[in-house]
Order: C-alpha cells, then structure tokens, then sequence
C-alpha cells in the first residue's frame, strides 16, 4: 500500500515526459504504454526488493533470538515478509524482461510479444539480462524462505538479493560516461544501504505498529544498523551526483535539482533517526505519539525518495552529453601517457571498491587486536604486520598506475591478476583473521541471543562452506580459473564492463586466498590436510601455472584482440609481443610465490615437529603420557609369554 502513492506520481511523470527523454539520447520513442508500464514496473520491483533484503537483514542481524533455536528463524514471523516480497520481486521482474527489453529499444510492448521479438529484445540491451538474474534469485529466495529455517541460508540469500539488486543499476546510468568507475563502485555500496535502511525501519515499525515492543537488544542493534547505513549510503548518492553531473551547475539541470531532492529527503531520514534515539526514555502515550511522528516521515521520506529515484532512471543525466573518448567508453578515464615505471608508481587512480574494502579489514582487524590487549591476550605481532601489508598491497596495485593501467595492456593485467591471486592471499591468510575473530568475540550463554561469535561458528560449520573447503575442490577453482578466464570469452567482456572487471578481480582474490589458507594459513579450514597433503598440493599446481604461461607465450591468437583493437593505445601496437611478455610474466610470477610457500609450508612442518616433540618430551618427564610406558608394558608381557612357553625341542 506504500507503494500506491508514488506509483500513481511516477506513472504520471513518465507519461508527461513523453518522448523528448528518448529524443534527447536518439531512441525511438516505445509509446505511452510502455513507457508507463516500465516506470510502474520499477517502483513495484524497487518497493519489493528492499523489503525483501530488508526484511532479511532483520531477521538475521537485528531481531534477536534465545534458547537453543536462536539460530532458527520463524516461518511466520521472520519469513512472511520475505516470501512475499520475493514473490512480487519475481513476478515484475520477469514483466520486465519483455517491457524493458522493448522500452530500451524502442518497441511497443504488444509488439515485442511477436515470435522471435522477445529473443531479439534481449540481446540488444542489458536491462533483460539483469532482470533475469533478478527473476532467478528472487525465485530462489522464495524458495529458499520457504523451505529452510536456517540462520546462515538467510544471509547467503540476503547475499544474493543485494547482488540481484546492483544488477539493474551497474548496467544503466552508472555504466556512462567519464569517470564511471566511481559512479559504479559507490553504487555497489549505496543501493545494499539504501536496502537496509529502508527495508529494516520499514520492519521495524511494522513490528512496532502491531504492538511487538523491541527489546533493549535489538533497538541497539536497529540504531547501529540503521545509522551505519546512513553514513555509507550517504558518501554514496553524493559521489554519484558527482559523477552524474559533471560540468554542470548543480541546480541548472533537471538531474541536479533531483539529487538535491534526495539530498534533502535523506537528511531529513538522518535526523528523524537521531531523533529515534531518545525514545527508550518516554513511556504511555507520549512514546505512542512520538513513534507515530517517526513512522509517518520515516515512510514519507522513503516513499518520495523512491519515487524521485525511479523518476530519475528515465531522464538522460548530463554525463551522456559529455564527450568521450574510447578508452574513456571503457574505463571511465584515459591512459594516454606511456606505462614507464614512474607512470606505473606515481599516476595513481582511487579504486573505490577495494580501497573501502581495505578500509573496512584492517579496522575491524585492529578492534580484535585492540579487544585482545585489554584482556591481556597475546596476538602475535607477525600476523597483525601480514594482514595489514596484505591490504596495502592490495590498494597500491588497484589504484596505483598497475590498477589504472591493467586493463589497457595485457602484461600489465598479469602483474595486477598475480598480486591478487598469488601475492596478497598468502599475506592475508598469515594473519588468521577467522582465529583472531572467535577469540575476539564473546560466545552468547545458552540462555542469550546469538551474536557475532555464534554467527561466525555457524558459517564455519554450514556445509555448503565445508564444500567450498574441500581441497580438490580448491585445487581445481584455483588452477581452472586461469585456462577458464583467458581461454574463453569471458576476460574479453570482463574487461569492457567496470562491475564485471571487479568482480574478475574479487574472484581471483577469493580464489587464492581459499588455496593458500589450506596450505599455509593460520585458520584452521574445516578439511585440514597433513604437511605432506598441502606440500602435494602446491607441487601438483605449479605445473599448471607454468603451462599457462607457456600457452599464452605460444599463442597464435590474441586474448581479447577486438577489445584491445578498439581501445587504440597510442604506445603500443604490437599486440602480439604484449601478450608474450604478460604470459612471461604470468610463468615467472606464478611460480616464485608457489616456491616460496613450498620453504614456508616447510619451515611450518618442522617447526610444528618441534613443537610436537618438545610436548611429547615434556608430558614424558611430568608422568602425563603413558604410551611409553605401555609400550615398555607390551615389551615386557611379550618377554614373559615367550620365557614360560616351551621350546620346539621339549615338545618333541
């Protein structure tokens, strides 16, 4: 019902705009029908996908449960909400395949449904591909929501809705123009907070209009949730009317004076929210009254700012009219000077995404660090040094001119993929960031809802997470990954599209760093191997590295060689010698750190030996260990029985 009133408004303005918005960006004008269905579509699947992810997040992080299935949720009243909502996600996003195939490309609705226009429609624009995925995993919630109770299917679906929300959004505005790489990351973070705080306060007062009062718990767990979202979603909507509006007066075109709409409906969400924090003092009618005030700006805020955003996708921003370059196109930015080393160390350029993320570990890390030294606990220095170097590396190659440059020249992209893949997870996983969390976090009484330390217990024993451990799994994700991306078309598309070379890059890190952490992390995996099984796992990978680098070397053909074409670097034209030097690059950089992890995995097999035999000698001297006594025992039974038994000859 919320969703009523800026359905009607949006509706309205989109026919209102008739067909200049799509004059403005030269595409043939679908019709008033269309174009309405298409805008209404949007407010129905937006209003149901924050819901959805919402309602999971609250369910999972914020609503807390005791006894012996706190990590359980309810069917009714957890899961309700999810279920519908991923059924109405469903259901328009699956309209929207074929409406928005044919408003993008300027086909009447009723037309599109002709054999053959559908398949046509799809190919043509990106929008179906991501309603799709939409369609796919909100069916899968539904399913799931239905189906399972638990805690941790809950957040891998809560996982996969967030992604299936940013599908729509890093296909469409975000994809162009210049500096488009900001544009993209700060979406990625912006649309999963939007999600949470709209979807979560929606719950919440839900839960607080039929009488369920929170307790203390969760209204603390609300206010972090809500306010953190907040700030994350705010840094991201200012960078992107940033980027969407360059060269521009802020309030001289009809996108400026829109984001400043929301700018202004999302201060005033910020401050109704702090205001939300005083409320645990009133009591009786006045907390009543004061909830009632909260609810109505709250939905009001959120109601309108969902409607200017829908509003927005339909109306060209002033980034499409900037004039851009090929590369630009591409990369959101250009590489016009030649990669020497000092362009390569010194022409940096921010990677939003993985700066962040950065950011975000090597915080979270020193509040165990810090947590552990107020307890008195011992931390090793070593592992803290690792963690935080992992990262440092991970933020010079992604932003450093080796980021900036890594998708313009394929030797330079193998320097980046082994930093990823073969460097930063080994200095990642000698800092045992699983160990420091569970000694960090406090485990609940039996009698206490579930938290942090309970949390990270239950995804260590999920066994979907157990799979993803097991180490020929690993081995073969980790040594197919280069023969899958390189040999097949996938690098080639990855590279054209920023969401997707960021997700190129995570999987390489995720890749490596589930490798090296059965071989030499400090975590103990849930599969452990013995030295000699991880020694033969490292040994039997490396001829693969080796074979890769030789196959890329002797290749006939170009990786990528349309895309690298198009682009036109100006300091390079042998394309072929390119890529002879980056499968060089690729044989060496591949094998070095797999034989340095050889001498680290040794030095671990026998430091582990002394430590294992210094405590076998020290339990011997104290009386702790009776084997050796037994077997002196066996020896001396084994002495007796043969004395007392007669010989062959006396029996003869």
């Amino acid at each position: 019902m919320l969703a009523l009133i800026p359905l009607i408004v949006v509706v309205a303005v989109t026919a209102g705009l008739g067909r200049d918005v799509y004059d403005a960006v030269t595409r043939d004008y679908p019709g008033v029908m269309t174009s309405m269905l298409s805008a209404g579509l949007r407010i129905i699947v937006q209003f149901a996908s924050i819901m959805c992810v919402g309602s999971m997040f609250y369910a999972a992080f914020i609503r807390p449960r005791k006894g012996s299935g706190r990590l359980l949720l309810d069917p009714r009243g957890d899961l309700r909400s999810v279920r519908t909502s991923a059924a109405v996600w469903f259901i328009a996003a699956v309209v929207l395949i074929l409406v928005d195939g044919a408003d993008s490309n300027g086909y009447p609705v009723l037309k599109a449904l002709a054999p053959g226009a559908l398949g046509y429609l799809v190919q043509a624009s990106y929008l179906p591909g991501a309603w799709i995925v939409a369609s796919l995993v909100a069916a899968t919630i539904f399913i799931g929501a239905s189906l399972s109770r638990s805690w941790v299917a809950v957040v891998g679906m809560l996982i996969l809705g967030m992604a299936a929300m940013l599908g729509p959004v890093v296909v469409t505005q975000v994809l162009v123009g210049p500096d488009h790489d900001f544009g993209g990351d700060a979406s990625i973070f912006g649309v999963p907070a939007t999600a949470i705080l709209f979807g979560a306060t929606a719950i919440h007062l839900s839960r607080l209009c039929r009488g369920m009062v929170p307790s203390p718990q969760a209204s603390r767990r609300f206010r972090l949730s809500v306010v953190s979202a907040w700030f994350v979603g705010a840094a991201a909507l200012i960078l992107v009317a940033w980027f969407e509006t360059p060269g521009t007066v802020f309030y001289a075109t009809v996108t400026g004076r829109l984001f400043a709409v929301e700018l202004g409906l999302w201060a005033v969400l910020g401050i109704n929210l702090f205001q939300l924090h005083g409320l645990d003092r009133f009591k009786g009618q006045e907390l009543r009254s004061r909830l009632i005030r909260f609810g109505v700006v709250a939905v009001a805020s959120m109601s309108v700012f969902i409607a200017v955003n829908v509003i927005m996708t339909r109306i060209p921003p002033p980034q499409y009219f900037v004039p851009v370059s090929v590369m630009e196109i591409f990369f959101g930015y250009d590489v016009i000077p030649e990669p020497t080393l000092a362009v390569l160390a010194l022409d940096w350029r921010m990677n939003t995404f993985f700066a962040v993320v950065a950011l975000v570990g090597v915080a979270l890390y020193m509040v165990g660090v810090l947590r552990l030294r107020r307890r008195q606990d011992h931390w090793p220095v070593g592992r803290t040094i690792s963690w935080i170097l992992g990262w440092v590396v991970l933020v010079i190659t992604t932003s450093s001119g080796l980021g900036k440059y890594s998708g313009a020249a394929f030797s330079i992209h193998m320097i980046l993929h082994m930093s990823l893949n073969m460097v930063i997870p080994v200095l990642l996983v000698m800092g045992g960031p699983v160990t420091l969390a569970l000694r960090a976090t406090k485990p609940a009484r039996k009698e206490e809802a579930a938290g942090p330390h309970e949390w990270l217990m239950a995804f260590l024993r999920w066994p979907l997470f157990k799979h993803l451990y097991n180490p020929l799994w690993v081995f073969i994700e980790f040594i197919s990954s280069y023969y899958v991306l390189y040999f097949t078309p996938l690098f080639e598309q990855a590279m054209r599209y920023h969401w997707a070379h960021q997700l190129f890059n995570i999987h390489l890190l995720i890749v490596g760093y589930l490798f090296y952490s059965l071989v030499i992390g400090v975590d103990l995996p849930p599969r452990p191997l013995p030295h000699i099984g991880k020694l033969g796992l490292v040994l039997a990978a490396m001829p693969f590295h080796a074979f890769f680098g030789i196959a890329v070397m002797s290749s006939g053909s170009i990786i990528a060689e349309n895309f690298y074409q198009y682009i036109d670097r100006p300091w390079l034209a042998d394309l072929h010698a390119d890529q002879y030097l980056g499968g060089g690059i690729a044989w060496a950089a591949g094998e070095i750190p797999l034989l340095m992890v050889v001498l680290a995995l040794f030095y671990q097999w026998s430091r582990q030996d002394r430590r294992d035999s210094v405590r076998i000698d020290r339990h011997l001297d104290a009386g702790l260990d009776g084997s050796f006594d037994a077997y002196n025992d066996m020896l001396s039974k084994l002495a007796t029985r043969q004395a007392t038994q007669p010989s062959a000859m006396e029996t003869t």
